[in-house]
């Protein structure tokens, strides 16, 4: 595909999806041929952006040679290894498509999966995010006892600080309007994993409209996340959404009640 035709793609993208990747070599690969395949396959006009979180393997080499390959492919790169919060901010604000969806690179959530949030955007809703612990929610492959409690603990001390009603915040699988998006993101400060916290609570803050969706969901045994030193940390940043003072002023979003 030569530029001129990347870039009429690009412009008219219906659906961005973001990946954030740090030391994927492994897996980036098939990652974005399964993204590419299946996105192509549902006649999509769509862009997959790869935030290269200063990985020390090959991974932005392969991600680019995949863009000189497929012009729906685009790479950005950080300036060392700035936090996943900060690699989903980055590609979310540089998204070009008027629904912006971010999935981890590991596929925990197949990309097939956006069949079942996209047509809450038709319901009116701006925020549609994936989650694993509804009723009608299919875990195929559990993460460790000791990680899916801490998970339910770190839930429980969400619900208590900050908001009351989600069942999953931390699924890496969610869908933005993109004027939503950018008015979340844009106000967004954590780089590291409580970001998925902070994202629905300045949504809401804002008067976004969020609903969770029932996901499958597959544990990745690679996963980057330790259970208790990267716990701790989310658990401060937690607070620390609780005490920062955001600049929301009246809000944008419609005001829609949150909803399963």
């Amino acid at each position: 595909m030569n530029s001129a035709e990347a870039q009429r793609r690009a412009s008219v993208a219906d659906l961005s999806v973001v990946v954030p990747a740090f030391n994927e070599q492994e897996r980036i690969a098939t990652t974005l041929e399964r993204m590419v395949s299946y996105l192509e396959s549902r006649g999509m006009d769509f862009e997959v952006v790869v935030v290269n979180d200063g990985s020390t393997d090959a991974t932005a080499d392969i991600v680019s040679r995949a863009a000189d390959d497929n012009g729906s492919i685009r790479l950005i790169d950080n300036e060392g290894n700035r936090g996943k919060g900060f690699s989903v901010r980055r590609g979310v604000l540089e998204a070009r498509a008027p629904f912006i969806l971010f999935s981890d690179a590991d596929l925990s959530t197949p990309i097939e999966e956006i069949e079942k949030l996209m047509p809450c955007f038709d319901e009116g809703y701006d925020v549609v995010i994936g989650s694993r612990s509804l009723p009608e929610s299919r875990i195929v492959v559990h993460q460790p006892f000791y990680r899916e409690t801490m998970g339910r603990v770190f839930n429980l001390i969400v619900r208590l600080l900050l908001l009351g009603g989600y069942s999953d915040t931390q699924c890496g699988f969610k869908c933005f309007r993109r004027e939503a998006a950018r008015e979340i993101f844009g106000r967004s400060v954590l780089d590291g994993f409580a970001f998925d916290v902070e994202v629905l609570y300045l949504a809401e803050r804002l008067g976004y409209s969020v609903k969770e969706v029932p996901i499958d969901w597959y544990n990745s045994p690679n996963t980057r996340v330790s259970a208790l030193t990267d716990s701790v940390k989310m658990f401060m940043e937690v607070v620390k959404i609780r005490l920062r003072d955001y600049d929301v002023g009246a809000g944008q979003g419609p005001g829609r009640r949150r909803a399963r």
